[in-house]
């Protein structure tokens, strides 16, 4: 189930994306951005690491003990699907970048939820946390370098 959920929600993420492939690659890029196609399998493993996070968490003591922990995960993986949306769909660059922002702070929330109920699944969240950090600093370049297509 857990699995299902972050990769419906990569999915839906990842919709928003499919069709812009000629959008992204006409931006103007840090020459630090990585290529398109690492992107994918980058968030395939992170999606599966945050599944295997929230099982576990969802493992102690269920959803009733846990609900913080658990809603302020629903409420990140929500904010994750929908920057690509803001992003890539809408090509809203500003709005993108101050949604990231919102989603960064959200996953460092649900880093400490997690960490005091499984410091494992706190753990399997940092990959995650550091990807975004890197995600938000190429938005706000590729914002930056590309302001009348990322307004």
């Amino acid at each position: 189930m857990c699995v299902l959920l972050c990769f419906c929600v990569g999915a839906i993420g990842a919709s928003a994306s499919m069709t812009t492939q000629t959008f992204y690659t006409s931006l103007t890029q840090p020459n630090w951005a990585p290529p398109a196609w690492l992107f994918g399998p980058v968030w395939s493993v992170l999606f599966l690491l945050m599944a295997i996070a929230v099982f576990l968490v969802w493992r102690v003591d269920g959803v009733q003990r846990n609900i913080l922990a658990l809603s302020m995960f629903l409420c990140q993986l929500a904010a994750n699907g929908l920057w690509s949306w803001l992003f890539f769909a809408w090509q809203l660059g500003a709005l993108a970048l101050i949604e990231l922002l919102l989603l960064w702070l959200l996953i460092g929330v649900n880093v400490y939820l997690f960490w005091r109920i499984q410091p494992l699944a706190a753990v399997l969240l940092l990959p995650y946390w550091l990807w975004v950090s890197f995600a938000g600093m190429l938005n706000y370049s590729l914002w930056q370098l590309n302001t009348s297509l990322l307004g």
